[in-house]
């Protein structure tokens, strides 16, 4: 500010150290400047230091950040439902950035994958999908916060148990308050030991497992008769989105028929009437857990073989050797001779039959439901037989024993060394190897197609690479309204990468969008 001389230079005085003019030696007044503010008695101006908040605050900068950090961690947790978890995550936090705790959209992420990295390493169960969704970001943006923060302190986490996710997600389904415990109880242990059955057929192969619970809770509901859950309620009660949850459902469906193929009627199970064999499925693959490797098991133990074949054929012998009771159950046996049935009760000579325990345990039981108790006790003393192609599924209450240790939250390891009856290729495995065929496919005809325009000359004296694109269309999922033979946007892509000499063996494996931004947008001719 200059003097009123128009000097604008400044020294100090020695005796009374004010700062006046250096021309007309003016006291310049701002110098000692006091403001009073409300009167000569009211307060004066208050000094703002850094790392203070301002007039009347007690708390420091840093102190004010790990309140605020501090109530963010509780409001997370309480809306995560690990309150009793929230003190390790507050520690973990700190160890982590050293005491100073952060503020930002970042330190929001942090709160999430602490908050995973803590359950997951006291083997308890919290989906990435409700965390991401509780702290708002991106689960993939939490998935590299959960990484940097196990990298950092050192873990090692146990593996993800999907059957633990199934208990969970069970446990917090708010639709089943009107369900009765015993029966809950049954969905529970049925639903995980067909998780687990998942997890040995390699349906979580690759995939994300909160649709595959989503499947099993539908299935599950739909074989109990619990009409409150649907597969869409399933899906949105997980967090997972109906078209994938649909389609492991249908994969579900899938490797319950190829289990029953093996069964006397298996034939008859197809994907649509599934649930009504379901039943009889899930016993024999339940018998088949139990079994011991190398023959015999607990659930061979629970019954004599010939005690169960003499009273078959006590019941035959003494209600007859009517030629509709044969139709119904003949077809359970692969070899012998009809004689063998018929005649006096003395033909239980199991030796020259043909069937494993599976089979007879099926046999007797099927017998037993198919029969009404009451009507033969009538004077006649006539079979009564309910015509039916297979069994039903209220015909067969007690088909679930719960015994099989595949009802249990196993290990990888575990589940992989029981036997359900069935082995399968994971189906990720088997799409990927489709994906690739038809992108070999694809390839070769977008070089014949640039070989066309290239070398005309060539092409038509050749006349030996016509290669037809409607046929890489059609050998892959049917599209509406549209016309086999017209190229879509990835053949454009194709030829594109073709003509910047990518390799074939990068383009087979579908990431469009990285090389296009590595070899087309980026190779200075586009």
């Amino acid at each position: 500010m200059p003097c009123r001389c128009g000097c604008r230079s400044t020294i100090r005085d020695e005796l009374t150290e004010s700062l006046v003019c250096s021309n007309c030696y003016t006291v310049l007044e701002f110098d000692n400047y006091v403001a009073h503010t409300g009167g000569i008695s009211g307060p004066t101006g208050t000094n703002i230091h850094i790392g203070y908040a301002g007039t009347g605050s007690l708390y420091s900068y840093k102190d004010k950040k790990i309140f605020q950090a501090n109530a963010l961690i509780h409001e997370y947790t309480s809306s995560l439902k690990i309150s009793n978890s929230e003190s390790e995550v507050t520690s973990m936090i700190d160890e982590i950035t050293d005491g100073e705790f952060g503020d930002g959209d970042w330190f929001h992420v942090l709160i999430g994958a602490c908050s995973y990295v803590v359950m997951r390493r006291d083997k308890k169960f919290l989906p990435a999908a409700e965390v991401a969704e509780v702290v708002r970001c991106d689960v993939y943006e939490l998935g590299r916060m959960i990484a940097r923060v196990v990298k950092f302190l050192k873990l090692t986490l146990p593996e993800v148990s999907i059957a633990g996710l199934f208990e969970r997600e069970l446990n917090n389904y708010t639709n089943f308050n009107d369900v009765d415990e015993n029966k809950k109880e049954r969905m529970m242990k049925q639903g995980i030991f067909l998780v687990n059955c998942a997890v040995k057929w390699f349906l979580t192969t690759g995939r994300r497992p909160l649709p595959v619970v989503a499947a099993v809770m539908a299935f599950v509901a739909e074989l109990n008769g619990v009409e409150s859950l649907k597969i869409e309620d399933a899906a949105k009660n997980v967090r997972a989105v109906v078209s994938t949850t649909k389609s492991r459902y249908k994969e579900l469906l899938a490797a319950l028929v190829n289990v029953a193929q093996v069964l006397p009627w298996g034939k008859d199970v197809s994907v649509k009437n599934v649930v009504k064999y379901a039943p009889f499925i899930i016993r024999y693959m339940e018998l088949k857990s139990i079994e011991v490797p190398g023959g015999g098991g607990e659930g061979v133990e629970n019954f004599d073989i010939d005690d169960v074949v003499h009273e078959c054929l006590q019941k035959v012998a003494a209600y007859g050797d009517d030629e509709n009771n044969f139709n119904g159950d003949w077809r359970y046996f692969e070899g012998g001779n009809r004689s063998y049935f018929t005649g006096s009760s003395n033909g239980n000579d199991g030796d020259n039959l043909k069937l494993s325990h599976e089979c007879l345990s099926l046999i007797y039981t099927t017998f037993a439901n198919e029969v009404d108790v009451h009507k033969l006790e009538g004077k006649h003393g006539k079979l009564h037989v309910r015509k039916s192609r297979g069994p039903e599924l209220h015909a067969y209450e007690d088909w679930w024993s719960g015994k099989s240790e595949l009802s249990k939250k196993l290990l990888l390891k575990q589940i992989l060394e029981k036997e359900v009856g069935l082995d399968m290729t994971p189906p990720s495995y088997i799409a990927g190897c489709k994906a690739i065929e038809r992108r070999r496919q694809k390839i070769n005809a977008a070089k014949v197609r640039i070989n066309k325009i290239m070398y005309p000359s060539c092409t038509l004296s050749d006349g030996g690479d016509n290669f037809n694109p409607s046929e890489v269309r059609c050998a892959g999922k049917k599209r509406k309204r549209k016309p086999c033979s017209e190229i879509d946007w990835e053949d454009f892509v194709i030829e594109a990468l073709l003509l910047h000499r990518v390799k074939e063996e990068d383009i087979e494996k579908g990431h469009y969008r990285a090389l296009l931004g590595l070899h087309v947008f980026n190779s200075g001719m586009i």
